[in-house]
């Protein structure tokens, strides 16, 4: 598999529901970091899968209904993959619909994501969840 395919693996087991073919391509200890000044920051670096399921997309699904990542454009150099799409969903409390922009930066090694930084419109996350004052 290439590193773009191992992503991409990622992205179907997410869409899918998948989680033991998304912790596959996992690398054990792999470090993921969610955009700074996003809700999900606090817990930053989750190390490992579990801690990315429980942490991040067990805290999502309390938030969003029909969250999903609209993936874009790749960007591949040796060991990063860089991914540009959109995330949709809608805020469970207010029935607001969401979809910014993001950007997921990858590296991959020996077939398994070791590490994953996140970049996002934190400000459009936050106003739509109604943590501006």
């Amino acid at each position: 598999m290439t590193n773009k395919q191992v992503v991409e693996a990622l992205y179907a087991a997410f869409a899918a529901g998948d989680m033991d073919a998304a912790a596959a391509v996992m690398a054990p200890d792999m470090t993921w970091n969610e955009a700074e000044n996003y809700t999900f920051a606090d817990r930053n670096p989750y190390i490992g899968a579990e801690a990315v399921f429980t942490g991040v997309f067990g805290r999502t699904a309390e938030l969003f209904d029909d969250f999903a990542v609209e993936v874009g454009t790749f960007a591949c150099e040796g060991d990063t993959v860089a991914v540009q799409g959109r995330y949709s969903a809608i805020v469970r409390e207010t029935g607001e619909r969401v979809n910014p922009h993001v950007v997921h930066w990858f590296t991959v090694r020996d077939g398994k994501i070791v590490a994953f930084q996140q970049h996002l419109d934190t400000f459009a996350m936050a106003r739509a969840l109604g943590q501006l004052a």
